[in-house]
């Protein structure tokens, strides 16, 4: 299982319809929560997130994708949590991360570290990887790329019991990949039995960014693509001055990549909730879009499924 769930896709300020921006990652049984803006713990309680997370992971430290930390952090610590939890964000991290959690009269009750990232860095994780890539915002700012290896190849059962192969451990290791010696004198390649090997699945969220290539070099291939899309095409001018995309340009970016789809987010607040001229504006570029909206959650299959 590996799915996002959108807990903010607001820009700058919250509204009515929309919080500001934080995102959740959940994969076989981990969750790992993307920036945190003002509000991020009363959103994961709303859509059943939950705060079995033990990771944060900031694309940069403007106020509406960092300030809920603090509410955050006092709110697990009223929940009695004792599990550790490491902060990752671009330069300045320590700095500006420490600061927030040192705000009230209550010090934080469980350990955390902070561990600031920059572009290139890539975060082993067993099967998967997190990498981080360079972004055009007007701060210290990167994107990650949850990135899985590829799986085994299909195993062929029927023609290893054909074979006279006993089921148990020759299945096992001839399935990872080594020959299999059996009694009678056979040895048995992994060729005969597997499958090519599987691509994983790849999810890429941008945070605030202009379009930039290391972006489309990241988001390669990409099953999803997470990009900002704070304004339409009519307001291109003030994206350019804020450091933001469009709707257009977005989907651009994804075209571009030959990601199979793309979600909008950090919608500005001049937008209804439906957003229905930046998802025209996006389709007509790349239909594969959808509009982020507060508590959706979108499922990535693996592609051949």
């Amino acid at each position: 299982m590996l799915s996002i769930t959108f807990l903010g896709t607001g820009a700058a300020c919250p509204t009515v319809d929309r919080n500001v921006a934080a995102l959740a990652i959940q994969r076989e049984g981990e969750m790992m929560l993307f920036d945190c803006g003002e509000g991020t713990q009363r959103q994961m309680m709303r859509y059943g997130v939950g705060f079995s997370f033990r990771e944060i992971f900031f694309t940069h430290f403007h106020s509406d994708h960092f300030l809920g930390v603090i509410g955050l952090f006092r709110t697990m610590g009223l929940m009695d949590r004792k599990e550790g939890v490491v902060l990752y964000g671009p330069r300045g991290a320590q700095r500006i991360l420490t600061g927030a959690l040192s705000v009230g009269i209550e010090r934080t009750k469980f350990p955390f570290e902070i561990i600031e990232l920059k572009p290139g860095d890539r975060l082993g994780r067993g099967d998967y990887e997190l990498a981080v890539f360079e972004t055009d915002h007007r701060a210290d700012t990167v994107g990650y790329a949850l990135v899985e290896h590829d799986r085994l190849g299909r195993f062929d059962p029927e023609k290893a019991r054909a074979l006279g192969i006993p089921e148990g451990p020759l299945w096992g290791k001839i399935h990872k990949g080594h020959p299999i010696s059996l009694p009678d004198g056979r040895t048995i390649s992994p060729e005969e039995l597997v499958g090519p090997a599987r691509p994983g699945r790849t999810v890429v969220y941008t945070g605030d960014t202009r379009p930039h290539p290391a972006v489309t070099t990241a988001a390669r291939g990409a099953d999803l693509l997470v990009h900002e899309a704070t304004f339409g095409e009519d307001e291109r001018d003030r994206a350019v001055e804020t450091g933001h995309a469009t709707a257009r340009e977005a989907a651009e970016v994804a075209r571009e990549a030959g990601v199979r789809r793309l979600v909008l987010t950090h919608i500005s607040p001049r937008y209804t909730r439906d957003a229905p001229e930046l998802l025209e504006e996006a389709q007509a570029r790349f239909p594969e879009t959808l509009i982020a909206r507060d508590g959706m959650t979108v499922e990535v299959p693996f592609q051949q499924e």
